[in-house]
């Protein structure tokens, strides 16, 4: 991929990624002043870590999220079970990098107005994606609020549960300097930068763009970005006790999500020649005239999960989870320097 003329930018789609991390480190600082003895790890990792018996063996493991505007190219297209298994789905993997597996789902959907068959289709994503986790769709909200939502908007969110040995939690300090760093494939954008991705093409002003072509593909961009959100417990449950540390590629992409993942003073190098960026990626770039730093800082470019490995364990995980690959390795970082470099960029 090579430099462009500067275009497109999350900021200027609305979505300033800056002034959001400001926004959570004080969330953070103000949620800190609520943690017990009982809070194992609290804001700022990918789920909260609680330890509700002291002489058990099991922790809990929480964690919440929404699709972002990707409700409206599910309301464009009417794929709202979609929806529904990506939010499951983004949850779940947001509970992996504990070593957790989920125990229940709730959601909350905000809606202008009462609408069954929308309903039905966003629960029945729901069900499908907790069924095939063996998680419980335990319940949930629903509300309809004219006032808030208009025409056909919704919202929707998730809320999870899960578990985890005690002597099986995945901590960040556990990670070493020479752990290999491996990676799964996403499949499209899952839950992130399609605010980017609506002011590009302009999808709320003119639908029909939806149905255009992908280059290099045979499915158009509505079909393309309304799939699912991939869940990845189930090709990294087998190897959970063998990895140090998973970091969920959602928002902020690789420069936010690797870190959480890592001991302090550690940092990534990832080689981003090591993948194929996926079709869909260089057509948003293409038509966004958005500029390589700015496409690996929004979206997932390909990669859905990164593994981090202990390098005696390196070929059994990837003989052990289907297309996995190796993408960088954990080294120093002083303070002050960026935690993630992307090497080819």
């Amino acid at each position: 991929m090579t430099d462009r003329p500067a275009g497109k930018t999350y900021a200027d789609a609305g979505v300033d990624l800056d002034a959001a991390a400001s926004v959570k480190s004080t969330i953070k600082d103000i949620a800190t002043e609520t943690l017990s003895g009982a809070v194992v790890t609290g804001p700022g990792g990918f789920g909260g870590v609680i330890d509700p018996d002291p002489a058990g063996d099991m922790l809990l493991v929480a964690s919440s999220d929404g699709v972002g505007t990707k409700l409206r190219i599910a309301g464009a297209l009417g794929g709202h079970d979609t929806i529904g298994a990506s939010i499951v789905n983004h949850c779940i993997n947001d509970i992996l990098p504990a070593g957790a597996r989920p125990l229940f789902f709730l959601d909350y959907i905000g809606l202008s107005r009462f609408d069954p068959d929308k309903i039905a289709k966003i629960v029945s994503g729901l069900a499908k994606a907790c069924g095939a986790a063996g998680c419980a769709l335990l319940g949930g909200e629903t509300a309809t609020m004219p006032d808030i939502y208009h025409n056909d908007d919704y919202d929707l969110a998730g809320f999870i549960v899960g578990t985890v040995r005690k002597d099986a939690l995945l901590r960040p300090e556990n990670t070493q300097e020479g752990d290999v760093i491996l990676a799964l494939a996403s499949d499209g954008l899952h839950t992130n930068g399609y605010s980017l991705v609506r002011s590009i093409f302009e999808t709320d002003q003119n639908p029909s763009v939806l149905a255009i072509n992908v280059p290099e593909t045979s499915h158009t961009l509505g079909e393309m970005l309304l799939r699912p959100h991939l869940s990845y417990l189930n090709a990294l449950s087998p190897v959970l006790e063998k990895i140090r540390g998973l970091g969920h590629i959602t928002g902020g992409s690789f420069y936010k999500n690797i870190p959480r993942a890592l001991a302090d003073g550690l940092g990534a190098d990832i080689d981003i020649s090591t993948w194929n960026v996926p079709p869909l990626f260089k057509f948003i770039q293409e038509e966004g005239r958005v500029e390589d730093q700015e496409m690996f800082r929004v979206f997932n470019m390909g990669v859905g999960m990164t593994i981090i490995v202990e390098p005696g364990q390196v070929e059994d995980v990837l003989n052990s989870v289907p297309g996995a690959f190796r993408v960088g390795e954990v080294v120093k970082r002083a303070e002050g320097e960026e935690r993630t470099k992307l090497i080819g960029l």
